[in-house]
Parts: structure tokens; C-alpha cells; sequence
């Protein structure tokens, strides 16, 4: 089994080392190629890996390559984890929202959406030439904004899965919280990526007893504090909200904080440098501890998880953005949306999902248009397109801002729009 990882020069490339090699059972790897343009990072990442590997006994083979052809060339799988422009890029996504008095977060609002017009075209042009190299793989995206993104693999007739750690981090922290192992624990996880709620927390699978309201009762304070919203709220609603609602549910107060604050990129952008420091270090064989600090907690189990159910047909149920295909009725069927599926050789089959109140679906709803907005943007470009995608955003949504944000965002990444 060949796995390649685009973007393989990534500081978080080390967590997923360590997972593929804790878990080589459950995914056996023959061989796996880390590309990457970024030479000097790949060859400090590389190393590691290959140590991580060897200290763990795992016997596959890790290469590395700046050529892509080469690279994904007769791979089974092809995991995509891009950040165009860098951390200087997020920054910026993170910064000059906050002009308008709007969130500044590179997957949401208008840094969001900046971020998707930088990489919405990069990762189309990617998919095609794997497809010509490797007309069979899977390519799973882990690049943000991962909706977005997975949507215009899908519509482009890829072999595609979207992949996001938020629902494995809350299926982790309740079963420790419960005292179970975290394959008991199947979650009602339902929304888009990075706008989802958990409605409940089912012990032995999907129909198994629902001990969220356990959870609220015995432990809110702390998974209050963990999303960082009030206990209240999880009280009224009866549900868990991603931390990322808290953008919608407190944006004002996030705002507030983000002004006074160093950007999460300014704080990300040291820590890499530090990471590569001590990659470079021939001695360290095992991920640091600096890196849980960096992001991307659990990435490792379910790129695992979601690569073998694929490649080896298990039909088990992961948590994926996938094509809605009438799952939540009141989308259309080519949206595409974040809930546990079937997952197997042939692709994913979503779960039914129980009626959602409309406090859910209409956000849902929502931010779907915005999706299918930004998307004709990232696509076809032009200011225009840019406009409306702003202006339908739940947490812009007024013309003057969409109107100044449209100029800042394409101000500030003029060299990633061929249009512009």
C-alpha cells in the first residue's frame, strides 16, 4: 500500500507519522512519500519521520519529493494538507476583518473566505494531476476550509473525502470523561465542517443509549470551558456546539478579544519555527511534546481510520464531509455537509439524521449558500462574485462591510487571484 502526503513538509506531518506508525495494523504502509515544494522543511520533517518509523518498527519505506507526478505516481491514497500563502497568509486572515468588526479566523467569515480563493484552485489543479498519475487513488482533504474544498473535488468527479479532527476530539474527550475506550462512543455529530453540534453521545454505535445529557449534567462546566461558551447555553440547548460556534454564538465578544490579542498565526508561526528546530535534532525519534500545542489533536487516528475503511473496505462509520444526497432535506443534494457515514471501498454512505430543529438548519441552511457563493468564487472569480460571497455570510451580511472587505481581501492576496 502506497500512501502520499501532499503538503508533507507540514510541522504537523510528525502526528500523522506517529499515527501511521502506531497503527500500521489497522493501515498497513508499504511505502509513503512526503511532497512537498518547500525543500529544507521537507528534508528536517523527512528525517523525523523516518526515525519515528524505525524507533517504532515499522517497516515501511518514507521518501520525499518536490515533484508531485512522481510522488503520488500508483499511490492508494493522496492526503491533501495545504496552507497556501503560510502562516503569513493566515495572519492576515486573521487581522484585517477585524477592521469591519468582524471575526478574523481562517476558515469563517471573511478570512474564510479569503483562505478558499487561495486554495480552492491550487488543490483543483492538484487533483488533476493525480488523477493522470494515479487514476485510482482516494485523495483525502484535510485542507481548510474543508467543505469548500471537498465540494469542488466532488464536483470536479474526483475520488474525494473531506476529513476534519473536530468530531474524533470530542468522541476522545467523552470517552475519557465516561471511562470507556473511544470506539464505544458514537457521536450525533450533524452540521457543515466547522459548524456542527454534537445531539448526542450513543454508547456500542448508533442506536446505543444517549448519555449526553449524563455528560451536560455530571461534567458541563468543564466542556463549557473546553468550547468556551457559557454552561447556560449547553443547558438551554441540550447539545454540545463545535468550538467554532462560538464565532456565531459570541462573534462580538471574539472580536473584542481578537483586537487586544496576538493573532493565533503570530503565536503558530513561532511555535514552527521552534518544531523545525528540534526536527532537525538527528536524536529526537518521537513527535515532541510541543506539537499536541500546535493543532490538530487526533488527525493521526482519523486519517487512519477514514485511509483504511477506503483501502480495505471495512464499511466502517466515520465522521466525513461528504455529498448530502438527501440526508438533511433541506439542502441540496450536492452540498456537502459533516456527519458520520459508511465508509468503504465504493465511497461514503451518510447515516440518517434525525429531523433538526430550526435553531440548526436554518444556519445550516445558511452558511450552505455562502458555501455555494464562495465556491463560484473561488472558481470563476471576480470581485463581484467576492461581494455576494461576503454578503450572504450570517456574521457579515451587511453591504457596507461586504462592500470594504471585498476590497481588503482582494488588497491582501492580490498574488494568490490570477484575476485580480
Amino acid at each position: 500500500m502506497k500512501l502520499a502526503v501532499v503538503g508533507g513538509g507540514s510541522t504537523y506531518t510528525p502526528e500523522l507519522i506517529d499515527g501511521f506508525a502506531r497503527l500500521r495494523d489497522t493501515l498497513p504502509i508499504e511505502e509513503l512519500v512526503l511532497v512537498d515544494p518547500a525543500a529544507e522543511r521537507l528534508e528536517l520533517v523527512g528525517g523525523l519521520a523516518r526515525r519515528i518509523f524505525a524507533k517504532q518498527g515499522h517497516p515501511g519505506k518514507v521518501t520525499t519529493t518536490a515533484n508531485l507526478e512522481a510522488g503520488v505516481a500508483g499511490a492508494d491514497a493522496v492526503l491533501l494538507q495545504l496552507r497556501i500563502g503560510g502562516q503569513a497568509a493566515r495572519n492576515q486572515d486573521e487581522t484585517w476583518p477585524l477592521e469591519c468588526g468582524c471575526v478574523g479566523q481562517e476558515t469563517t467569515g471573511a478570512g474564510g473566505l479569503a483562505k478558499a480563493l487561495r486554495t480552492v484552485p491550487v488543490v483543483l489543479d492538484i487533483a488533476e494531476r493525480v488523477r493522470r498519475a494515479a487514476p485510482d487513488a482516494w485523495i483525502i482533504d484535510f485542507t481548510n476550509p474543508v467543505g469548500i474544498v471537498t465540494r469542488a473535488l466532488l464536483q470536479a468527479g474526483h475520488k474525494a473525502v473531506g476529513l476534519c479532527n473536530v468530531a474524533i476530539g470530542f468522541q476522545r474527550k467523552f470517552a475519557a470523561l465516561l471511562d470507556v475506550a473511544p470506539g464505544e462512543v458514537h457521536l450525533d455529530h450533524v452540521g457543515l465542517n466547522h459548524l456542527t453540534w454534537e445531539r448526542g453521545v450513543r454508547l456500542g454505535g448508533p442506536g446505543g443509549e444517549d448519555l449526553l445529557p449524563k455528560l451536560l449534567a455530571e461534567h458541563g462546566d468543564a466542556i463549557a470551558e473546553d468550547i468556551r461558551l457559557p454552561r447556560v447555553i449547553l443547558d438551554r440547548l441540550g447539545v454540545v456546539p463545535s468550538y467554532y460556534l462560538r464565532y456565531f454564538y459570541a462573534h462580538d465578544e471574539v472580536v473584542r478579544e481578537q483586537k487586544i490579542k496576538p493573532s493565533r498565526a503570530s503565536e503558530v508561526a513561532a511555535m514552527e519555527k521552534q518544531l523545525l528546530e528540534m526536527y532537525g535534532d538527528p536524536k529526537l525519534d518521537e513527535k515532541p511534546e510541543l506539537l499536541s500545542k500546535r493543532g490538530g489533536a487526533f488527525y493521526s487516528e482519523a486519517a487512519v481510520a477514514l485511509a483504511s475503511s477506503l483501502l480495505r473496505n471495512t464499511g466502517d462509520i466515520q465522521v466525513v464531509n461528504t455529498y448530502n444526497n438527501g440526508t438533511l432535506p433541506f439542502l441540496p443534494d450536492d452540498a456537502v455537509i459533516e456527519v458520520p457515514a459508511t465508509v468503504d471501498g465504493s465511497g461514503t454512505t451518510p447515516l440518517p439524521v434525525a429531523p433538526l430543529d430550526p435553531l440548526y438548519a436554518g444556519l445550516i441552511a445558511n452558511v450552505t449558500a455562502y458555501e455555494d457563493l464562495a465556491l463560484e468564487a473561488a472558481i470563476h472569480g471576480g470581485r463581484d462574485r467576492v461581494f455576494k460571497a461576503l454578503l450572504s455570510h450570517p456574521l457579515i451580511g451587511q453591504y457596507e462591510y461586504a462592500e470594504a472587505l471585498t476590497d481588503s481581501l482582494v488588497a491582501h492576496n492580490r498574488e494568490h487571484l490570477a484575476w485580480a
